[in-house]
């Protein structure tokens, strides 16, 4: 059995709201991520979706260790990451890698291509002696699909696409065994967004790479993950294989989100189901009781206010959802909320 790489346990991060420009006072909590737990095996992929404000992005943050939790853990090989601290840390750097989302913004513009692929060997020197640096920017140019004799142009001479594989190359410098996709391809072109999709994932084949893909394109995750966490309101509300989520769905947020998906088949597309949910994203300051999916649930009962349901397996389903009346749906036949 493949072992866990990464272990998540009701993991929270919240930060405070305050008042005041001299006497600052606290006067709520963003609730960003709220007790959630999953785990990453060796060479897996995990998918993370949900809409923007879900808690995503400050999950990846969480798991690089660029932000404390302010409760639960994650362990990285049975280590409790959030307590490493000095060397420790700056070792745990080389193993856990983040490729961000936006390309344009992430790449220093006055930097060349070679100098912001070669900085982590600047920063561990242990892996990459001073003579043979060049050369190695020069094979990590060439495993993305990117001409090495461009090691000495500028961010700027660049498409969006080839930006992120200038991204992907840098984190791939440390031969990391982990690495957290935030939205990579949110802000590419469709095609441009399969190419590195088909990227990652034969360097994930070459080179035996764990994953956690975040995205709210729920399109996008399935060509890549094993497995996909569904999070709402930084919660996770449904987590599956590929097939248990796309083909099984349980959980009307994630039921939701699927039928929101364009299908190009038009005989498939006059059968599908469509649910159209009302009203808005509950502000994650002042998160709704019991449910947080209740405000805009079409199946919300009384006990939905009154009881937080538990993300665990439900009678007649085959993996975990957290809804009190979850419950196996194909998006086959319109349906409106």
């Amino acid at each position: 059995m493949t072992e866990n790489i990464i272990e998540v346990r009701d993991l929270v991060k919240h930060y405070p709201v305050t008042q005041g420009i001299v006497f600052k006072k606290t006067v709520g909590q963003v609730k960003a991520v709220d007790g959630v737990s999953f785990e990453l095996k060796t060479g897996e992929t995990l998918g993370v979706v949900g809409e923007s404000g879900c808690g995503k992005s400050t999950l990846a943050r969480v798991l690089m260790n660029l932000e404390k939790p302010t409760g639960g853990s994650v362990h990285y090989k049975g280590q409790d990451i959030s307590k490493l601290s000095g060397g420790a840390l700056r070792r745990l750097r080389r193993q856990i890698q983040l490729v961000m989302q936006d390309p344009y913004t992430s790449l220093n513009p006055r930097m060349t291509v070679g100098d912001l692929i070669g900085e982590p060997f600047e920063i561990h020197s242990e892996v990459a002696p001073k003579g043979s640096r060049r050369g190695k920017v020069k094979e990590l140019l060439d495993l993305v699909g990117l001409n090495p004799e461009h090691i000495n142009r500028y961010p700027h001479q660049f498409s969006g696409g080839q930006r992120q594989r200038i991204g992907i190359a840098r984190a791939l410098a440390l031969r990391p065994e982990v690495i957290v996709c935030d939205e990579p391809v949110s802000a590419l072109d469709v095609s441009i967004q399969a190419q590195v999709m088909n990227l990652l994932e034969k360097l994930q084949n070459e080179f035996g790479l764990s994953y956690v893909f975040i995205a709210h394109d729920l399109s996008v995750v399935r060509h890549l993950s094993d497995r996909v966490a569904v999070m709402y309101l930084g919660k996770m509300v449904e987590v599956g294989t590929e097939d248990e989520i796309y083909e099984r769905p349980t959980h009307p947020y994630t039921q939701a989100l699927l039928s929101a998906v364009p299908v190009p088949d038009p005989t498939l597309r006059d059968n599908k189901a469509i649910i159209r949910l009302t009203g808005d994203v509950p502000s994650p300051i002042s998160p709704p009781s019991g449910c947080r999916f209740r405000t805009r649930c079409w199946k919300a009962q009384d006990v939905c206010a009154q009881q937080v349901p538990l993300l665990e397996i439900r009678r007649g389903s085959d993996h975990p959802s957290a809804c009190h009346f979850a419950e196996k749906r194909a998006i086959v036949a319109t349906h409106q909320a």
